[in-house]
């Protein structure tokens, strides 16, 4: 399993090529156009001849034949399939990327009335008079490759308790002043799975409120949105209290958690009434890369790793009047992506869930037993990264990945902060971190 991935750059190189062909007209894609063949000669970025592609339409679609040499997956388009892609002003609208036509409109046995190639695309005129070009990387792509992955990627930094030592840094003013300040502060989130804003103004919780809105709007739930608090157990949540806290991830109980969380601790002062030398202190923030506790668990104990990857909970937040939240379906404690069987997300609070339940191959016993093991990981001391939250100093981390809690305290912390939604926090990551062209690429197919 690997936990680490690096920006990769797009799966097929750009090839122009150059030459000029045309087709007859088609009375209909019962007639065999196997005999209507002809080759294309590529050239390099430099003008080098290379060797040459043969193409030709066929019943079956627009055909590509690259040099035998060459992997590919198929030898032909289906003529649907192009005609439902194609991509020009008036079949998509340029300003929302959204197709202005109905795809089930389209004829089911579209053909190719004539193919044009150019120096890097294809031009078809459509039995039904439409007229499409398709640049020759995308169609070389789709020759050798069943889907688009997500290739706006960035690597992964995996840390412990050697976090708090050099913690990732922005400043305030370079994250309010444009969107290369908020460049810095998405990647540093992407990459670490967390980031301190430094010299956030902490007089008026606003500034916080506007720093986070340089991401993205802030998410309500039950609990309200952008959060000004101090402790008040009337909320229904030991988050809310001055007790210690163990290290867990929020939301467990959304079908959708929260992507990311943010705390700034605006005061910290004795309790009304207290004696004026009493202490207000504690409130350590804790800080556990779930990513590498799971990398941990899974290079020590597998069959762990395997059951809490498969083993489904019930999560819920049942604790205020009128309210019982839970997710669409039960859902791990390791989330594994469906399409790479890399770890997605960790979703842990022992408080949140619900009974451990029979069947799905394992017994609780056995669950007990590895869930055991998972939160003495994450209680190592070696895995436990202690910050103090100090005024001026946002912390914003990713809920899917690190789990946070802190230690008990003494006196009144005012703290400030909101969840803001995953997929708003990814695009404006890519937004900011990657050009138009390679994020539509990847979004989009």
């Amino acid at each position: 399993m690997h936990f680490l991935r690096a920006v990769r750059s797009a799966a097929i190189p750009k090839r122009q090529l150059q030459a000029r062909l045309s087709f007859r007209p088609l009375p209909s894609r019962a007639h065999s156009l196997a005999a209507h063949r002809h080759a294309i000669a590529p050239f390099s970025s430099q003008g080098h001849l290379q060797r040459k592609l043969e193409v030709e339409a066929s019943n079956k679609g627009l055909a590509i034949r690259p040099p035998q040499a060459a992997e590919i997956k198929r030898q032909h388009l289906p003529y649907l399939w192009l005609r439902d892609n194609c991509r020009c002003t008036q079949c998509v609208n340029q300003d929302t990327m959204q197709r202005n036509f109905n795809t089930f409109e389209i004829p089911r046995d579209i053909c190719a009335q004539s193919v044009e190639s150019t120096s890097n695309a294809v031009s078809v005129t459509w039995s039904d008079g439409h007229q499409s070009s398709y640049d020759w990387q995308f169609l070389q792509f789709y020759l050798s490759s069943d889907h688009r992955e997500d290739e706006v990627r960035q690597s992964l930094s995996l840390w412990g308790a050697e976090a708090a030592d050099s913690p990732p840094t922005v400043s305030y003013a370079e994250v309010m002043a444009d969107d290369q300040g908020v460049a810095r502060l998405t990647s540093k989130i992407k990459s670490h799975g967390f980031v301190f804003v430094d010299g956030t103004p902490h007089d008026d919780p606003d500034a916080t409120r506007q720093l986070l809105e340089r991401i993205a709007f802030v998410r309500i739930t039950h609990y309200g949105g952008f959060y000004d608090f101090i402790p008040d157990l009337a909320l229904a949540d030991t988050a809310y209290t001055n007790l210690a806290l163990a290290a867990h991830t929020d939301t467990t109980y959304f079908t959708d958690p929260a992507g990311l969380q943010a705390f700034h601790l605006l005061s910290h002062h004795p309790a009304p009434g207290d004696d004026a030398k009493a202490d207000a202190a504690g409130g350590k923030s804790l800080l556990v890369d779930g990513f590498h506790a799971a990398r941990v668990l899974q290079a020590e104990d597998a069959r762990a790793y395997e059951i809490l990857s498969t083993v489904r909970l019930p999560w819920h937040a049942s604790g205020n009047a009128g309210i019982a939240i839970a997710p669409d379906r039960q859902y791990p404690v390791l989330e594994l992506s469906a399409d790479t069987c890399e770890l997605h997300r960790v979703r842990w609070n022992n408080d949140d869930r619900g009974v451990v339940p029979f069947g799905g191959g394992f017994t609780p016993d056995e669950w007990y037993d590895v869930a055991r093991k998972w939160d003495a990981i994450l209680r190592r001391k070696e895995c436990e990264c202690w910050i103090q939250l100090q005024p001026g100093k946002t912390l914003i981390f990713d809920n899917w990945r690190v789990l946070h809690g802190r230690s008990a305290f003494t006196g009144i912390r005012r703290i400030c902060g909101a969840y803001i939604n995953r997929d708003d926090f990814v695009s404006r990551w890519r937004n900011t971190n990657f050009p138009r062209s390679k994020i539509l690429e990847a979004v989009i197919g």
